[in-house]
């Protein structure tokens, strides 16, 4: 297996570059379109460590969700991805979408702890259960934070705070990355692989996990996320057609399936305050 072509989605996808211009621009004027919104809350006490609060109009009864960006833990933040929040609105769910520090910089541990402080901060924010969704980096962390012991977290966290996950185009497995372009700035340890690969960790209990990748993404980040589905016992989707960038189009549109899917989501775990499998 070539790794780097495999993994490298900038170099398969060549208009990549274009298409991250693109959510930039939608991103900006999304958040300039009077949507109701609360930016720059800090969840933590670093610069990145800031999230953006999207509610639609029944905000205090509705359900929350966070959006994680990609970027392979060394690029982007918030603010390319603040449109993907539309879909998820227009189903009626809050959308928190935060920042987080990146590699090398910080190791990608670090960005996990900042995202379960994130994730801590909305449910304290806005009560309930939360459904995690992200895209690539994003599509790991947010498996990560369905795996958390958020008791041993924080005291006076619920067990089961995330009950439901979105993952899209994620890496579930971090040791196919050594050796490539990708992981020089990640710096992984054996302890990384082991603890933040989330299809080497134990199935946890959830209420739900849909796991989705681009039916034109590489053999791996298909095999990745369908493994990671089957494992975890979470059902699987690729979008037909969809590369590891225009997977998110959905996340813009709350007339798609993919939308109507995670408003249930995010409705299932406000009517059912308690655990569920």
């Amino acid at each position: 297996m070539d790794a780097e072509r495999e993994y490298n989605n900038r170099a398969r996808v060549p208009e990549s570059a274009e298409i991250i211009a693109g959510w930039a621009r939608d991103a900006a004027a999304f958040r300039e379109s009077g949507v109701r919104a609360e930016l720059n809350l800090a969840y933590g006490a670093g610069e990145r460590e800031k999230l953006d609060l999207f509610l639609p109009p029944n905000a205090e009864a509705a359900p929350t969700a966070l959006f994680i960006h990609g970027g392979y833990w060394q690029a982007l933040d918030r603010s390319f991805v603040s449109h993907c929040a539309r879909g998820l609105l227009g189903q009626g769910v809050a959308v928190a979408v935060p920042s987080y520090d990146l590699c090398p910089a910080v190791t990608l541990g670090e960005i996990a702890e900042q995202m379960r402080r994130a994730a801590a901060f909305v449910h304290r924010r806005r009560g309930g259960r939360l459904l995690a969704a992200g895209h690539s980096a994003g599509g790991q962390l947010a498996a990560l934070l369905l795996a958390t012991d958020w008791p041993a977290f924080q005291p006076g966290l619920p067990a089961g705070m995330v009950g439901a996950a979105l993952p899209v185009s994620g890496v579930f497995e971090l040791g196919p990355l050594c050796g490539t372009s990708i992981a020089k700035a990640l710096n992984l340890t054996r302890q990384d692989i082991a603890t933040l690969s989330p299809r080497l960790l134990p199935p946890p209990a959830f209420d739900a996990l849909h796991v989705v990748v681009g039916g034109a993404e590489s053999d791996e980040f298909i095999r990745q996320s369908r493994d990671f589905a089957n494992h975890w016992g979470g059902s699987f989707e690729a979008l037909p057609g969809a590369n590891h960038f225009t997977v998110l189009d959905p996340f813009t549109n709350p007339a798609h399936p993919l939308m109507i899917r995670a408003g249930k989501m995010a409705e299932r775990l406000a009517l059912r305050p308690g655990f569920a499998q």
